[in-house]
């Protein structure tokens, strides 16, 4: 997966930001061959009203907005990303639950109010797979 140094540095400043709290949003980009390139982060309110720091929800009405967005790029939702705060950087089972195949799924692992690390997985009918992440472009 490719993806806009922009795009990336937006992410992890929302994940310390919203710490200790998940944080959520979604990936806007195109299939470029083989490779999945990135060129939006697409942030998203995290709606789960009852469990905030190790769960995460994106309503319908930000997805259909990210997806208007995209759409008026050229591009459409690729992945969605989301913190882990005080826990490491692969998926929950949670997670697994609520993948949809074939999209990158960004998480970013926050210790303290800080990034300590950021992998992206794909979902597959295998489960999640870890896929390297090259960035691109200027700050």
């Amino acid at each position: 997966m490719r993806i806009r140094k922009s795009a990336l540095r937006k992410i992890l400043n929302q994940a310390e930001r919203d710490y200790p709290y998940e944080t959520c949003g979604l990936l806007l980009g195109r299939w470029e061959g083989n490779d999945r390139t990135v060129f939006e982060a697409f942030e998203t309110p995290n709606v789960n009203k009852s469990r905030k720091r190790d769960r995460y929800e994106i309503s319908p009405v930000d997805y259909l907005r990210a997806e208007k967005k995209a759409k008026s790029l050229g591009l459409e939702v690729v992945g969605v990303y989301h913190s882990h705060p005080d826990h490491p950087d692969r998926p929950s089972k949670f997670d697994a639950e609520r993948a949809f195949e074939g999209f990158s799924y960004i998480i970013v692992s926050v210790c303290e109010g800080k990034v300590v690390s950021y992998r992206s997985w794909e979902f597959c009918d295998e489960g999640f797979k870890e896929e390297r992440i090259k960035v691109f472009g200027k700050s």
